[in-house]
């Protein structure tokens, strides 16, 4: 005959329910697993339709054949898309906890706009041609900006409404400057039009190399930063009492976002919307702790930059749409959305 346990030690034999850490922990484990196949998909899927036993060929085998030729470059274009998405978003979660704005973005302080700014300049007075060319001026430029902003920003004595303000006037005087440039400079004006919409389709070994260190200590520096800023966005007197070193780290926050952003700025051209669209999502479900944000947003963000670069490509076979004009449409509506429901939140 069976007896039913008593309901104490039911209660104690009953499996504990999944802890909120061991929950993100898969989340994030689930998060590679889905990059891993969006880039998988980068490289299987292009404008020009190849069958996946030439992109296998393609991988392993290297005999210089028409598929193995495609296939490298969508290697590269993956590898560089991999790099840039998760600059863009890890840059973006950063300013957003700096200016402690959930709607920041890259392009707010003025680092997107200080790369277009150099890079028509390079065309146009110093005749430079060539992406290799292209990389280290528009990486020169947005440095200069986010030093720039940092200065006028108040320095050692910077707040987020400073930092804002200060990038969006840099970003409106630059932009100025460079509509007027490109109207007086035809020839300037056909050649950024490619670059200034944002693409992956130059990737090459030569660009990934000169930028991977970019992207290596922006990252790992933006990592190390998460603690720091979790502080800083409880507020100064807050993170004072904490312990936190506020002027170390709005530098630090400075210039690994200067570095992340410019490096893929430099690569690709000034891509919109990544770096506010995901770290925002990551957000709502990781809740305000940078330590989880951060993670996600680095894995997160190359799946919605390589996701939005395979669309473009099928959409407009045989030729393809570059991604950063991809992301535009999908970031548009959402940024609404966004905007409408934090309104609707704080009412």
């Amino acid at each position: 005959m069976l007896v039913d346990s008593p309901p104490e030690q039911r209660a104690e034999t009953a499996p504990a329910p999944p802890t909120r850490r061991a929950i993100r922990v898969l989340g994030l484990f689930a998060s590679v697993v889905l990059l891993v196949l969006v880039a998988l998909a980068s490289i299987a899927i292009g404008a020009k339709s190849l069958p996946l036993g030439d992109v296998w060929h393609g991988l392993f085998h290297d005999t210089g054949t028409y598929a193995d030729v495609v296939v490298d470059d969508r290697i590269s274009r993956t590898v560089l898309g991999l790099l840039a998405g998760a600059a863009l978003g890890l840059s973006g979660a950063v300013l957003q906890a700096l200016t402690r704005n959930p709607l920041a973005d890259p392009g707010l302080l003025g680092i997107n706009a200080g790369a277009s700014a150099a890079v028509v300049t390079a065309i146009t007075y110093f005749g430079v041609t060539s992406l290799s060319g292209y990389v280290w001026f528009a990486f020169a430029g947005a440095a200069v900006v986010g030093a720039l902003v940092w200065f006028l920003g108040g320095s050692r004595g910077a707040t987020p409404v400073r930092l804002a303000l200060a990038g969006t006037a840099i970003s409106a005087a630059l932009y100025g400057y460079l509509q007027a440039v490109m109207i007086m400079d035809d020839a300037a004006l056909s050649k950024m039009r490619f670059w200034t919409v944002g693409s992956l389709a130059s990737a090459t070994g030569s660009t990934i190399t000169q930028v991977a260190p970019f992207f290596a200590v922006g990252t790992v520096v933006s990592l190390l930063l998460a603690r720091p800023l979790n502080a800083v966005a409880m507020g100064d007197d807050t993170a004072r009492a904490l312990g936190a070193n506020l002027n170390r780290t709005r530098a630090l926050a400075m210039l690994s976002a200067t570095v992340l952003c410019g490096a893929a700025t430099a690569a690709c051209g000034p891509i919109v919307f990544v770096g506010l669209m995901v770290p925002h999502v990551v957000r709502s479900f990781t809740g305000p702790d940078l330590r989880w944000i951060l993670p996600y947003a680095t894995i997160l963000s190359p799946v919605l930059l390589l996701g939005a670069d395979v669309l473009g490509r099928l959409i407009a076979r045989p030729a393809e749409l570059q991604v950063g004009i991809v992301t535009a449409v999908i970031g548009g509506p959402v940024f609404i959305y966004l905007v409408r429901r934090r309104r609707t939140t704080q009412l």
